[in-house]
């Protein structure tokens, strides 16, 4: 049955759905019913850490002896994932006493880095689907008359593979998905979960730092970093998509003190304006920051018109290059990003910029990011 709570996202009315871990706690629910009275219940329900109640139909009930299992099949509503329509498999067996132990099966990864929300070794099921699988557990097996104990494994059939659609790899987590939540519900077109997870990155990266960071926005830096020799290969690139400003705040909290910024122009020339999440939903002025710029650095009318013109920020360079004002725009928009870096991040640190062009290659650094590099290479 589908889960019908709604937000309005980008002026759109779009369904939320429920997490790995709700459908974990719920399978973990019908499983022990199942095992205690013979008969797979019509539909199990939990209330989430968010206060909304979540009812399904249980999928793939099995009893066998001293053993059942059931499953409920991931609905994320309208914020599609690596993990939508997976089956979440719960399996409980009883065990001496009255503890409820809880471990991974097939297609739940398991952690090999510190710093996330379970330590080394330990299976990735998350702290609050831990809880929810045990309250769940618990709450069936006393309606029941019950005081046994049970050891529940979470499988995910297909989840090793959906994992590499996922972060899992490059955070440390391998062989399937993790079992997540803190909510119990997907609220689609989370930035927060985004947030979330370049915040773990930085975690992660403060652990073996010594207080140096770089930062690249996507892929388009990190290939720039690989085709260049701009840092030395011991300082940490976690990518911070266009949450530039959440991934400043953060890497303060987790105390880099000396952050490099390395990006494509055609993002980071947003942050002239103090434009601090590039993404286009939030704010462009690509074009007009650069017509400022030049107008600053003396263009005329017909080059602001063409500025003004142009799709992309490679053709503003043009542009900029036939009129002979490229070095001069450059580095009016180099001070003026150096600006609202230090307002950002604060006297506490030093940040930098690299900006550059997939056309052009490297266009500039702001006067700390020249700074930052010539120290990290013993230039200065």
């Amino acid at each position: 049955m589908a889960f019908e709570h709604y937000v309005t996202a980008g002026g759109k009315r779009l369904r939320c759905g429920y997490t790995t871990g709700t459908c974990a706690a719920l399978a973990a629910a019908g499983a022990v019913r199942l095992l205690l009275t013979s008969r797979p219940p019509d539909l199990v329900a939990i209330d989430t850490p968010k206060g909304w109640r979540v009812e399904v139909s249980l999928t793939q009930p099995q009893l066998g002896e001293g053993w059942a299992q059931c499953a409920v099949i991931k609905d994320g509503g309208d914020d599609i994932d690596a993990t939508h329509g997976l089956p979440i498999v719960a399996r409980v067996v009883r065990q001496d006493g009255d503890t409820i132990t809880i471990r991974g099966g097939e297609g739940v990864g398991r952690v090999t880095r510190p710093g996330l929300d379970q330590p080394v070794g330990e299976w990735a099921i998350n702290r609050v689907p831990r809880q929810m699988i045990t309250q769940a557990i618990d709450r069936e097996r006393k309606a029941l008359g019950c005081t046994d104990g049970f050891l529940v494994t979470i499988s995910v059939p297909g989840g090793e593979e959906a994992a590499q659609r996922t972060f899992n790899p490059h955070l440390g987590i391998e062989g399937g998905i993790s079992i997540l939540g803190t909510s119990g519900i997907v609220e689609p077109m989370s930035v927060q979960a985004l947030v979330d997870t370049m915040a773990l990155e930085l975690r992660q990266a403060a652990l073996h730092s010594d207080g140096r960071l770089v930062l690249v926005p996507g892929n388009y830096g990190l290939d720039f970093l690989a085709q260049h020799d701009l840092i030395p290969e011991d300082i940490p690139v976690v990518r911070c998509s266009n949450f530039i400003g959440e991934a400043l705040d953060q890497a303060r909290l987790e105390g880099f003190r000396d952050v490099l910024l390395v990006g494509h122009i055609g993002k980071l020339v947003k942050l002239a304006g103090g434009i601090m999440n590039t993404h286009s939903r939030w704010a462009d002025g690509r074009r007009e920051l650069f017509c400022a710029h030049a107008a600053l650095a003396g263009s005329d009318r017909n080059t602001a018109r063409a500025l003004m013109d142009c799709p992309t920020t490679d053709g503003c360079l043009e542009v900029l290059d036939q009129a002979g004002l490229r070095e001069a725009v450059l580095s009016s928009l180099l001070e003026a990003i150096q600006g609202h870096l230090d307002r950002r991040f604060g006297p506490e640190g030093t940040v930098g910029t690299v900006l550059f062009s997939n056309q052009y290659g490297l266009l500039g650094l702001t006067p700390k990011g020249k700074e930052l590099t010539d120290r990290w290479n013993n230039r200065s």
